[in-house]
């Protein structure tokens, strides 16, 4: 099969989680004897084509800042856009799939109008979503929201085979017009040989977090949460891994703790197996963010046999992403605190989670997407849903 993938950024020139998961999956059906090309910026060293690791990349726009002010630069996306329109135009005829990463919305938009101007013969277009913003537009745009909003039902109205990595994403495609059953779930993945190959550090933490310090993450809450489980469990201690806007309002309240002397803000560590290394090494990994598309943290700290401590959220992935070997609970001091006592006292904790964590290995998730490409060639309408990517739930009652 010949696949093309779409997306401004390409791994490992820019890091993020949506670039990973192309690149994961590029290299393994490259690997497998399929025809792989990504178009992108030209984000890497050398000419503007390039062969890695069985992929061909394809330049058709300059490298460009992707944030503006802490935010997605709205000028990069829409220059994209722009540019897939006319560069993308053949590679609708010369692929057997043209797969699109939906965030950013304009590049979708301009792969749209290409496959309309390519003809009838014109390759399918498979899209990924990651999430649907629906009311946070108003949260992040303020009063731009509404142009946010009408980009992202824009762009669920193209023509395209959907693909969402949860339930929650694919239901709240759903709301802005993309019916329940025409969406394929294909979850994000790790690579579980590489988390397990991983050596603890020799002085973890009880409890970690690991993330980006911004308000939807709720760090407020596992700090006020820990603090509560300390007072009676003197010994345990907080590692907080990662930097952002929220750090000095997260530092302020930590010092107003009986407990500020077990907790320690490690700030941004460069080196993926530092965090990993710090995860095997911990007990309980408690992130209680109310805004997850799926939740990759939480996957890999399953892998590395933490009991995950999550929020039951309606804007979170993280209960249908650790199903029942974890713990999704109200995004609240008690039910977190509560959460924290019992699981470290041995009270409350799921059986195996490096099984759960096993099932969404890059390898299963590749084959997944090749299983999609297959039914939408096919024409045999959607691909029936796979076990190992069903919405389990283990909230724990209060």
């Amino acid at each position: 099969m010949d696949i093309a993938f779409v997306s401004n950024v390409v791994y490992p020139d820019v890091t993020g989680g949506a670039e990973k998961r192309i690149y994961e999956i590029a290299r393994r059906l490259a690997a497998d004897g399929h025809r792989v090309t990504q178009y992108s910026r030209h984000y890497w060293d050398g000419p503007e084509e390039i062969e890695r690791d069985g992929i061909q990349y394809r330049a058709i726009a300059p490298g460009m800042e992707l944030y503006t002010d802490d935010r997605r630069s709205i000028t990069e996306a829409l220059g994209f856009g722009v540019r897939t329109a006319p560069a993308l135009r053949k590679a609708f005829t010369e692929h057997d799939i043209v797969h699109a990463s939906v965030f950013p919305y304009f590049p979708v938009l301009g792969a749209a109008l290409s496959r309309g101007l390519s003809g009838k013969n014109a390759a399918p277009l498979v899209t990924t979503w990651h999430e649907v913003w629906l009311d946070y537009w108003e949260e992040y745009l303020g009063r731009l929201a509404p142009f946010g909003k009408l980009a992202e039902r824009l762009t669920a109205r193209v023509g395209q085979h959907p693909i969402a990595i949860s339930d929650l994403t694919a239901r709240r495609l759903d709301d802005i017009g993309v019916p329940r059953d025409e969406t394929r779930i294909v979850p994000n993945g790790i690579d579980v040989d590489e988390i397990t190959a991983i050596s603890p550090v020799s002085e973890g933490y009880d409890v970690l977090y690991a993330g980006r310090l911004i308000s939807e993450k709720n760090v407020h809450v596992a700090i006020e949460a820990f603090a509560r489980a300390a007072r009676n469990d003197t010994d345990i201690r907080f590692g907080i891994i990662g930097d952002g806007p929220e750090r000095a309002r997260l530092e302020q309240l930590a010092d107003k703790m009986m407990c500020r002397d077990r907790i320690d803000f490690l700030g941004f560590l460069s080196e993926y197996d530092d965090v990993l290394a710090h995860m095997h090494a911990a007990d309980v990994f408690c992130s209680p963010s109310e805004r997850e598309g799926f939740g990759i943290t939480y996957l890999e700290a399953l892998a590395t046999g933490c009991t995950v401590v999550a929020a039951d959220h309606p804007r979170s992935a993280a209960a249908e992403v650790i199903g029942d070997a974890g713990l999704a609970v109200q995004p609240t001091v008690d039910s977190v605190s509560q959460a924290l006592s019992r699981t470290l006292s041995g009270g409350a904790v799921p059986a195996n989670p490096e099984a759960r964590a096993a099932r969404f290995d890059w390898d299963n998730i590749a084959s997944q997407t090749l299983s999609v490409y297959q039914s939408v060639l096919g024409g045999h309408g959607i691909a029936p849903q796979s076990a190992e990517i069903q919405p389990e739930t283990a909230p724990l009652s209060d």
